[in-house]
């Protein structure tokens, strides 16, 4: 990924790099011997279930969601922003206007196992 454009350590000692051109944020966790944990991203060129999701209406999203067994999703709404969140997989979605604007997950080594 090269060099971040800035770098932070959270209240829990965690590494967080930010990468403003790729829109990109990670997160090392202190307690996983600071292997990569959590990603926030708002690239529209990013993927995930082969898709470009950023700019992408809630109504496009889901389907392509639920194919890849993602399903279920809580909802919320926080000034003005809609957010879904699934627990299993630990990911959300936040839509602005009714567009993707932002998708959070943990990576997979952190996902919930069932």
């Amino acid at each position: 990924m090269g060099k971040p454009d800035s770098s932070y350590k959270d209240e829990a000692e965690n590494v967080v790099l930010i990468y403003n051109s790729r829109k990109l944020r990670l997160t090392f966790y202190k307690d996983e011997d600071f292997r990569l944990g959590y990603m926030t991203t708002s690239n529209p060129m990013m993927k995930l279930f082969n898709t470009s999701l950023i700019g992408k209406n809630w109504s496009e999203v889901y389907p392509i969601s639920e194919k890849n067994k993602v399903k279920y999703f809580e909802s919320d709404t926080t000034e003005g922003i809609l957010s879904y969140f699934n627990e299993e997989y630990w990911l959300f979605f936040h839509l602005d206007y009714n567009e993707i604007v932002k998708i959070e997950t943990w990576c997979s080594f952190q996902r919930k196992r069932r």
